[in-house]
């Protein structure tokens, strides 16, 4: 689904991403981790279009740099962590921006269209807040239509940055499982950035960690999610538990209380 050779991006004057290499195979989930500043929104927004860099990015086995604007839009559907939503907008105007690569210029939707948003609508359980306008929604609900937005667009490639950011347990679990059900049932492909490193190692099937700009470590989550890694990239003081082999990362004090 996607082969990344030779990555190079640099954005006012420092260079963000230097050499980045990925493949992702059809209907994984990878999971880009790092700390802060690693290049991992970058990263997203190269693939999506919107970041140019130079090196060779194949997209379902096509140059990317053969694709026309609304081509590479039909394969890839990007759903960022602050997103742009226009002001008055409802969920169900909002999902339907999700068509306009499908839409030809100064036309209007058709029966496929509003067939797309409905069905989009109804897997993400948004049917009754269709009417609502997406600046009165709890943040879960805001995820699930970013997410709608994303599914009625129609691509196999989904890119999520940072998709549950400001959402509490319950919600993050929920969106996480949509998510997986969702790239099941449609065989999508997805790529996502995490900050909780659990949570990424729960979910994904393959995580890379990024550090300064390159891919210093990839693989399953074990292997990449280990006590020696997080000290050295995150300088974290962690413990790590396996859950059915899946890692749970317990941070560390490094220093106990006086009266302890």
């Amino acid at each position: 689904m996607i082969t990344l050779t030779g990555l190079h991006v640099d954005l006012g004057g420092a260079r963000i991403l230097d050499g980045v290499d990925l493949r992702v195979a059809e209907g994984e989930w990878l999971a880009v981790v790092g700390p802060n500043g690693a290049g991992k929104t970058t990263l997203l927004r190269h693939l999506a279009g919107l970041v140019p860099g130079t090196g060779e990015l194949l997209l379902g086995g096509r140059p990317a740099t053969s694709l026309r604007r609304r081509e590479r839009a039909r394969f890839v559907a990007l759903v960022p962590q602050q997103p742009v939503i226009p002001e008055g907008v409802t969920v169900g105007q909002y999902v339907l921006l999700g068509r306009t690569p499908h839409i030809a210029t100064l036309g209007v939707e058709g029966p496929a269209d509003l067939a797309a948003v409905h069905d989009a609508l109804v897997q993400l359980d948004l049917v009754e807040l269709a009417g609502r306008v997406v600046a009165t929604l709890s943040g879960g609900e805001r995820q699930r239509v970013l997410i709608a937005r994303a599914l009625a667009q129609g691509a196999p490639l989904i890119l999520l940055d940072e998709p549950t950011t400001a959402l509490d347990v319950g919600h993050q679990q929920q969106v996480l499982e949509l998510v997986d059900e969702l790239r099941r049932e449609h065989k999508l492909t997805v790529v996502s950035t995490m900050h909780d490193l659990t949570l990424a190692g729960q979910y994904a099937e393959r995580l890379v960690l990024l550090d300064a700009g390159r891919v210093v470590v990839e693989g399953p989550a074990d292997e990449v999610l280990t006590e020696e890694n997080l000290a050295r990239y995150y300088g974290a003081r962690v413990r790590i538990i396996s859950d059915g082999g899946r890692p749970v990362i317990l941070p560390l004090r490094h220093r106990r209380a006086a009266h302890e």
